[in-house]
């Protein structure tokens, strides 16, 4: 399959986050498109912007962005209209609806949601709590965090924790090693959320053994034999089921998309511990 390519030009006043994720959201679901993307964070001068034209008139094509000033903004728009590429305002469209339902107009504030508010030093402080916590370490204190991982080797425990902190979550994970009991205070924890992960033995396998290929390590082990790593898989279930903690497959999910169907699971064991 040909494969072709256009130019994707992201213009933030902020961080640029919100742009890269709705353009790569986008972009995929154009099989055999791929964008060559031009990433301009903390545009907030007529300067910067002029530098961030002459890049999109050497290289025109989609143009989206996240000003709020009206000079840079009808500046820019100007630019791309000169040089035929299309521009869209990725917040404007949001921004009206809300108006239109509020009743108010929006005061503009570049990069307002980064603000150093409760919520992002929450988030720093469940990094912190996470990164400590990782690979079973720090047990004694397992009923701090808000969610616990579960699951055997290569269940991508350590992403999907890092991800929830993120979110704002304390997470915890504690690998399953065959022969050696998890923490017995699982089982009388309360306020945590457990989760059990789990993935295909065929996917296991694979991904243990591309990581002793990577360490230059011998693959004759039941670390990467098929069976023994079925055996691990269903123990772990067992597991789970004994004290029917959610169990969630990850062998065909992204980390954002198993740590959004956490953050569900989350919430619904908030409300039963409130309600109790």
């Amino acid at each position: 399959m040909v494969r072709s390519y256009f130019h994707l030009h992201l213009v933030s006043d902020s961080t640029g986050e919100t742009l890269i994720n709705v353009g790569r959201a986008a972009a995929a679901q154009y099989e055999g498109v791929s964008a060559i993307e031009h990433v301009y964070p903390l545009v907030r001068s007529g300067t910067q912007l002029e530098r961030v034209i002459n890049e999109i008139e050497q290289a025109p094509g989609i143009v989206l962005y996240t000003l709020v000033g009206r000079e840079l903004t009808e500046r820019l728009e100007e630019a791309c209209r000169a040089t035929g590429s299309p521009a869209l305002s990725v917040l404007e469209p949001v921004h009206r609806l809300l108006q239109a339902y509020l009743g108010t107009h929006s005061t503009a504030r570049p990069g307002a949601q980064h603000m150093l508010n409760a919520e992002y030093f929450k988030r720093i402080d469940a990094m912190n709590f996470t990164l400590a916590h990782d690979d079973g370490n720090l047990p004694h204190d397992l009923n701090e965090a808000d969610v616990i991982l579960l699951g055997v080797s290569r269940t991508s425990k350590t992403p999907t924790a890092i991800y929830l902190a993120n979110r704002g979550l304390k997470t915890t994970n504690i690998p399953l090693i065959p022969g050696v009991p998890p923490p017995a205070i699982l089982e009388t924890l309360r306020q945590p959320l457990i989760v059990g992960l789990i993935a295909s033995p065929e996917r296991i396998v694979q991904i243990r053994q591309n990581r002793l290929l990577s360490l230059k390590a011998d693959d004759s082990s039941s670390y990467v034999d098929r069976e023994a790593v079925a055996n691990e898989i269903a123990t772990s279930r067992r597991l789970f089921a004994r004290n029917r903690w959610p169990v969630i497959d990850v062998t065909r999910r992204s980390i954002e998309e198993t740590a959004a169907a956490i953050v569900d699971l989350h919430r619904e064991h908030r409300l039963k511990f409130i309600a109790d």
